[in-house]
């Protein structure tokens, strides 16, 4: 069985507009502690991660005192949205198109399917190369949604937003060589299976 352990990043600072370089707030980096606890038992083998910033932060004190290097997967990296100018107020109503149609995206963007179909890939290649390992992924809330979603469509727009605004949010899934076998939101626990 290989255990994968999703690590949405803690929170950020949405005042730096660019999604790539966005940094952890004051809170998020003391966070980071709580995701090192939660990890110190799992018997980790590899740390990856989305290449934006607050990923690869959200994982770092603990991939330093595990003595790992995150490995950044490009593909692991959330939705390109253009959605910079997006105000929180209109941020339901901006998301409910999304999920109501898989196809919708704005100029210069990317849909959710195309989201989708990226990290699902993604996936598959790493449980194609590390089959029967316990994985620390290191991702973004629409991204992961996208999977929860293609392993399980009855998550969907409610579960995002109810999702949406914890940092960090933890998922284990299990899987037996590419087919997921069992999912749960293991920290803060929120199940939605």
């Amino acid at each position: 069985m290989t255990n994968i352990y999703f690590i949405r990043h803690a929170e950020s600072d949405y005042s730096v507009r660019n999604s790539r370089i966005r940094p952890l707030t004051q809170k998020g980096l003391a966070d980071c502690a709580l995701v090192t606890e939660f990890l110190r038992d799992k018997d980790i083998d590899i740390v990856l991660s989305s290449p934006y910033k607050r990923t690869v932060d959200t994982l770092q004190d603990f991939a330093e005192k595990n003595h790992f290097k995150i490995l950044e997967i490009e593909d692991f990296r959330e939705i390109q949205s253009n959605s910079g100018k997006i105000n929180k107020e209109d941020f339901s109503l901006f998301m409910s198109r999304y999920w109501s149609d898989f196809n919708y995206k704005l100029p210069g963007g990317e849909s959710l399917a195309e989201c989708q179909e990226r990290n699902i890939n993604a996936l598959k290649e790493v449980l194609a190369q590390h089959a029967r390992k316990n994985i620390v992924i290191g991702t973004h809330g629409i991204a992961l949604a996208s999977i929860l979603n293609y392993y399980g469509n009855t998550f969907g727009f409610e579960n995002f937003m109810d999702m949406s605004f914890i940092f960090p949010w933890i998922v284990k899934m299990s899987f037996t060589g590419t087919n997921h076998i069992k999912q749960n939101a293991v920290w803060p626990y929120i199940s939605h299976t």
